[in-house]
């Protein structure tokens, strides 16, 4: 039960950065991509460490 304690501030931390990153790649005109950049699109950034920005 401890360690929830600790867990949680980390899991707070990630998801803040997380939005902070993909509101910043949608004001460059791009989107959040898990899966990468389709076909079409170019890489520009990224939204977190598992999320490409890509824009068209």
């Amino acid at each position: 039960m401890k360690i929830l304690f600790l867990l949680f501030p980390l899991i707070l931390l990630f998801v803040q950065g997380a939005a902070g990153n993909a509101a910043r790649c949608r004001r460059q005109g791009g989107f959040c991509s898990f899966d990468g950049c389709i076909s079409q699109t170019k890489p520009i950034g990224r939204c977190s460490s598992v999320s490409l920005c890509c824009k068209r």
